[in-house]
């Protein structure tokens, strides 16, 4: 039985049974029947649940004459999100701003998570930042060919047609490498973030570990926004017209 966090603990104590069964219809055998839930996936839940309540607060205090401060957190989070979306992707950056700031949101909270005692950094499981890697990777792929149509392929061809089979299968190799570079560049940072926050706590309880909890927070922003910044460089290739 893997160690559970008290959330975690919750979930599997009253929610074990259904996710066993939908575990099974769709022919999968959960581990542990007992506790099919993971601390990852209890953290991310906690995290939709708090960015949820978050915009219901944003939307609910909307105020044109006297703006609070969850409301100015919300105007700073999209203007920093459009002003880099604007300046990479460029025309048209108005339509990925809403995935851009949820995705930086997500993966920040999530980061920053591991300060927190009795939560873990669901980014510091590779399947979380697997996940986040491969709804990206969809979602330009989607929106270069609903921006350009067939002529998306040409991408992948390069310029010189006699040697598009030669370079398509090099540009689909190159695509299909930015889903582990996401992958392992987020994982493995919080990962070693968080392991070496705990073990410091562990050898040395005061003083010493603070340092590295502002490093973890450091690197937590840090690679939140490299994420997010790969990502509009993505779109930005994928839409662009000029392939």
């Amino acid at each position: 039985m893997p160690t559970q966090l008290l959330f975690t603990r919750f979930l599997n104590a009253h929610f074990a049974g259904p996710v066993d069964a939908l575990l099974r219809a769709m022919h999968v055998q959960p581990l542990y029947p007992r506790a099919p839930i993971s601390n990852a996936f209890s953290m991310e839940l906690l995290i939709f649940i708090a960015m949820i309540l978050y915009f219901v607060a944003v939307r609910a205090t909307l105020s044109v004459e006297k703006p609070g401060a969850v409301q100015h957190l919300a105007e700073m989070t999209h203007e920093f999100v459009s002003e880099q979306g604007e300046s990479i992707i460029g025309h048209g950056f108005e339509t990925f701003t809403g995935y851009l700031t949820v995705l930086g949101l997500f993966i920040l909270i999530g980061n920053l998570m591991g300060l927190v005692p009795g939560l873990e950094s669901p980014t510091a499981d590779v399947v979380v930042p697997l996940g986040f890697a491969l709804v990206t990777f969809f979602y330009y792929h989607y929106y270069g060919i609903k921006s350009n149509g067939f002529g998306y392929i040409k991408q992948f061809l390069g310029p010189v047609w006699q040697l598009s089979w030669l370079l398509l299968p090099i540009e689909v190799i190159s695509h299909l490498a930015r889903v582990l570079s996401l992958t392992v560049r987020l994982y493995a940072n919080m990962f070693a973030g968080d392991l070496v926050t705990l073990a410091f706590f562990s050898l040395v309880p005061v003083g010493i570990p603070l340092v590295f909890m502002f490093l973890h927070l450091g690197v937590a922003v840090v690679q939140a926004y490299v994420f997010m910044l790969l990502a509009m460089i993505y779109l930005s290739l994928a839409t662009a017209h000029d392939h």
